[in-house]
């Protein structure tokens, strides 16, 4: 009684998460778009990207910052007191010249606007590759489904025949309840995938991160993994070609990978820092001018008397302090961007190895799958269904035999995704979204 009560309990609580969920899909508008459209419109309207962008145009301004002029000073001088009678007034502007310094800065501020646009195109390629791996994922996750129902179909296609061989008096009860059980426990199957497919979903459009209305829910185009043309619209290559030797990509790989050039930027950058900070050695000139006049009451001539001045004087002479701790760090940092350079590579190479074997990999299952296990699999469930039917073999050895069945196809469809998202952690580690693996000029 209190086992019944719980399985009770469980399956009012089943029902009410799926209604909710059904609810809360058909209050949302679901827009399917293919794998372009999606790239497309993440890299348009991601609001982390639109964030990041603003960094370039910073950099920008900070360009015209570096290359700025020192702004005048306005000078009054009017002498009082018995001074004043005999000393004369003047008006004029005062202004410091850097010396050397203005265009080492100017350069320095260029080099970092070019690593924030090598980090924009970084986060744009990361972007890319997101969109790309969680379209992916969602397709698998709905091939999963539909493989799924299809063994739903076929076990409830079972269920009736052993109903009609009871009723025929051919059969036991025992295939009845028997073929019911499996039934059941595919349909929680069902119902987990189910809910794989809509986290699938969910983390589809958290990489689009659109600001668009909260109604409407972004969808794959295609339903099924499996078919040349879904090759094609998924923008990978078809898993029967053979790949090329590991060292005749990896030049041209390294070559694409922007951390790498990230990091050869950061030498520059240091470099160029390194200049500015010794140009702080060099003494600044300040120059002053203006009009000077003396009333003709004060003037021993009794007339109105004008004339000029001028000035001129170093500042910033480095003789008590010649900024040597800031010129050592500074170049301390062109070692550490240097190393830093030089393990990037290493990384990379490394890196580039581990996807490209795992990729190698992936294939060769894929293909062992799609050739060998599948479709011997596939006549094998037929046959055995088609005896059942006829009487020559007995339910159990065919729900096993469709259970083996499941499997086989549950390893083909992760073997299919292994592939697809293998060529995409591939193209990260190149960094580079067209780049032709199959290139005869590699």
């Amino acid at each position: 009684m209190f086992l019944s009560r719980k399985i009770f309990v469980g399956a009012v609580t089943v029902i009410f998460l799926l209604a909710n969920t059904a609810a809360g899909a058909f209050a949302a508008q679901i827009k399917k778009i293919d794998l372009e459209d999606a790239i497309q419109l993440s890299l348009s309207n991601n609001l982390d990207l639109q964030s990041q962008r603003i960094d370039v145009e910073l950099a920008k301004n900070s360009v015209k910052i570096a290359n700025r002029l020192q702004n005048p000073e306005f000078n009054f001088f009017y002498n009082l007191g018995t001074a004043g009678r005999s000393e004369p007034q003047q008006i004029g502007l005062r202004d410091v010249v850097e010396l050397g310094k203005r265009s080492p800065r100017k350069k320095l501020a260029k080099s970092e606007l070019y690593k924030k646009e090598i980090e924009v195109k970084m986060s744009e390629f990361t972007l890319e590759m997101d969109v790309r791996e969680t379209y992916v994922d969602l397709v698998c996750a709905k091939t999963i489904l539909n493989d799924l129902k299809e063994q739903q179909t076929v076990l409830e296609e079972l269920s009736h025949a052993a109903q009609k061989r009871f009723e025929s008096g051919k059969t036991s009860q025992t295939d009845v309840l028997q073929a019911q059980i499996a039934l059941n426990k595919l349909a929680a199957k069902v119902n987990i995938a189910r809910s794989a497919l809509q986290a699938a979903r969910n983390d589809f459009n958290k990489a689009l991160n659109i600001k668009e209305d909260s109604d409407v829910i972004y969808d794959t185009k295609e339903d099924m993994l499996p078919g040349e043309t879904v090759f094609i619209a998924l923008k990978t290559p078809d898993f029967n070609t053979k790949l090329p030797e590991f060292d005749k990509i990896a030049a041209k790989a390294l070559e694409k990978r922007l951390d790498i050039k990230a990091a050869k930027q950061e030498i520059d950058i240091a470099q160029k820092n390194l200049t500015v900070v010794s140009r702080q050695k060099v003494p600044n000139l300040e120059l002053a001018g203006g009009y000077s006049f003396l009333p003709s009451s004060h003037a021993d001539s009794g007339k109105y008397e004008s004339g000029a001045y001028i000035g001129a004087s170093l500042m910033n002479l480095p003789l008590l302090y010649s900024y040597k701790p800031e010129i050592k760090n500074a170049k301390l940092q062109i070692e550490q961007a240097q190393i830093k350079y030089e393990s990037a590579k290493n990384k990379a190479l490394k890196d580039l190895n581990t996807a490209y074997e795992r990729l190698l990999t992936s294939q060769a299952n894929l293909i062992f799958y799609k050739n060998k296990l599948v479709k011997d699999s596939e006549e094998l469930i037929k046959i055995s269904k088609k005896n059942y039917q006829d009487g020559k073999a007995d339910l159990t050895s065919v729900i096993v035999m469709e259970e083996s069945y499941r499997e086989i196809l549950a390893g083909y469809d992760a073997a299919l995704a292994d592939y697809y998202t293998d060529w995409i952690d591939f193209l990260r580690e190149v960094n580079a979204e067209d780049f032709n693996l199959f290139n005869e000029n590699l």
